[in-house]
């Protein structure tokens, strides 16, 4: 088998492009990078560090949406 093919047949990680969004660079001090990594071990299939940071907001977004909606504004 070529080369070309062997990387044609890999398996790709994360999010598929859209070429859509900003991306943001954050460093994280021990302490979280650790909380980060211990929370995101717990899930089935293990996400990524950006999948799981993205999903960390996705869902406060969700709760601050829903308390915003709640108080009328």
């Amino acid at each position: 088998m070529s080369e070309q093919q062997q990387n044609d047949t890999k398996k790709k990680m994360g999010r598929p492009a859209t070429g859509q969004g900003t991306p943001v660079m954050v460093r994280l001090q021990p302490d979280l990078l650790a909380w980060v990594d211990a929370e995101r071990a717990k899930l089935d299939p293990e996400p990524s560090r950006p999948e799981f940071i993205r999903q960390v907001l996705d869902e406060h977004k969700l709760i601050t949406d829903s308390i915003l909606d709640k108080e009328g504004n």
